[in-house]
């Protein structure tokens, strides 16, 4: 099978060439025939897709018309469809949305027509998608790795060309991890560009947001476009760009100023020789581009405090989301309904006092002023433009290895140097896929630009994808 992007494949439905149930049809032929081998769709809802599809007047004119996607099953609320977040207390419950989250809302206005829910770790509280309630999703790459978390199953499916893009969120690297470990363009836009409700307004205090994996530049700049702008109540407004992301795409980014960081900025964590290379073949590239790179990074970003803090408000929210839950089925959860290291965040959570749980919101805001001051703006005019570091520090691990009872955490820890600041910060980070291991794995590399400047990622990732085209790195699942 040719890959063929959710761009083309909308301009193919726009011309006749394609129907939107040809198209729709097609989709779900490739995942009846390939999820048994990755489990990253654990909701089909192919009927439903098949029937909007087949009716021109119900299916809205917009710039993905007819164009089949997959949704993580965390957050994204849709009407009438299941919503279990991972979790087997939620399945045990049976739970159905009633509503569509705002995000669900647009991609059905622009036409995209969604064809189920993707697999993701519980609560998305881990960087591998292996939940109790519906077992392991398998990398196309190598089905004994993971696909990293928590929107691993988005990933095993855009990765294997179930479809072109599929929605992922990202509280602490879980848009660009999978990324990275499948292969593909993650792009966590900046905080507030696209709106968490109605459910939600702030979650992780500010760290998680919500966009896409995909395999070309253009279809992550398409997708936030569709998906941005603020809605009423909204905790972090974001204006919606007054020029298309999407046009961002073949612009020259003009000669940047490029830090980078190589290795992990934790004490005593070893730095990955995959995750090295990764980043040494991109700044020779950047380069090779014209671009400035010097030795330099954010000097906050060694501070030891920000795992502490980290894990406080992690702990605290999700306690209080198994308290919002057992609010909502109307009972408290039995034992084994939620997964043992969920269990223990949850305790750690609810030991955790107003103040302290303060404490930690506020160290990080001061945190966040000392990092942006490294990054250029009106307030540092001589700073730099990008930061290029590792996605993970290392390669993507087998199944089982992070979620072992007595070492996963230190693992998780180990391998998660790289990404959950910039969810700290608010700030725009992408992962791209530009380098390869002898065996064939990929090792995403990773982008962070000043707060608001998604448009400047994605014109310099348009640079780099027209330098190395990494289109032709399929795995052998593909099609």
């Amino acid at each position: 099978m040719e890959f063929v992007d959710a761009l083309s494949l909308a301009e193919s439905i726009r011309n006749g060439e394609k129907s939107p149930l040809e198209a729709v049809d097609e989709a779900i032929e490739r995942i009846e025939r390939l999820n048994p081998k990755v489990n990253a769709v654990i909701h089909e809802r192919f009927e439903k897709a098949r029937a909007e599809a087949a009716n021109d007047d119900v299916l809205p004119d917009g710039p993905l018309r007819g164009v089949p996607i997959l949704v993580k099953d965390l957050e994204a609320f849709q009407k009438g469809e299941p919503h279990h977040g991972g979790s087997q207390f939620l399945k045990n419950a049976g739970y159905v949305a009633d509503h569509d989250a705002y995000l669900i809302t647009r991609l059905r206005m622009a036409g995209a027509i969604i064809l189920g829910r993707t697999n993701t770790p519980e609560f998305g509280s881990i960087i591998t998608t292996e939940p109790d309630a519906y077992g392991p999703t398998r990398n196309p790459y190598d089905l004994n790795r993971s696909t990293g978390g928590s929107s691993g199953g988005s990933a095993a499916a855009v990765s294997c060309g179930m479809v072109p893009v599929a929605h992922a969120s990202d509280g602490g690297g879980s848009i660009r991890i999978p990324a990275s470990e499948c292969g593909l363009v993650g792009l966590k836009p900046t905080r507030g560009l696209v709106p968490l409700g109605p459910d939600v307004s702030d979650s992780w205090a500010g760290s998680t947001v919500h966009g896409v994996v995909s395999r070309t530049v253009r279809d992550s700049a398409a997708f936030l476009d569709v998906m941005s702008g603020p809605m009423p109540g909204d905790f972090y407004p974001v204006a919606k760009p007054t020029e298309p992301l999407l046009s961002n795409i073949g612009k020259d980014p003009q000669q940047l100023r490029i830090g980078y960081l190589d290795t992990p900025p934790m004490p005593d964590i070893e730095a990955s020789a995959d995750a090295r290379a990764g980043v040494e073949h991109t700044l020779n590239l950047l380069q090779q581009l014209g671009h400035h790179v010097e030795d330099a990074r954010p000097e906050a970003l060694f501070e030891e405090k920000f795992v502490d803090t980290f894990v406080v408000v992690v702990a605290a929210h999700m306690a209080r989301d198994v308290t919002y839950w057992e609010g909502q089925l109307n009972r408290a959860h039995q034992a084994g309904e939620i997964e043992a290291g969920n269990e223990f965040f949850v305790g750690l959570g609810n030991g955790v006092s107003a103040p302290s749980y303060l404490d930690a919101v506020y160290w990080q805001q001061e945190w966040t002023r000392r990092m942006l001051w490294w990054w250029r703006s009106e307030f540092n005019p001589n700073g730099f433009d990008i930061l290029v570091t590792p996605v993970i520090n290392g390669i993507p691990p087998e199944l089982g290895w992070l979620t072992d009872e007595e070492k996963g955490l230190g693992r998780v820890t180990a391998l998660m140097q790289y990404t959950a600041q910039f969810n700290v910060t608010g700030q725009p980070a992408l992962s791209l896929p530009l380098w390869w291991t002898q065996s064939g794995l990929p090792v995403g590399v990773q982008f962070v630009a000043a707060t608001g400047r998604d448009d400047l990622l994605l014109r310099l990732a348009s640079e780099l994808e027209g330098a190395q085209n990494w289109h032709d790195q399929l795995p052998p699942l593909f099609g």
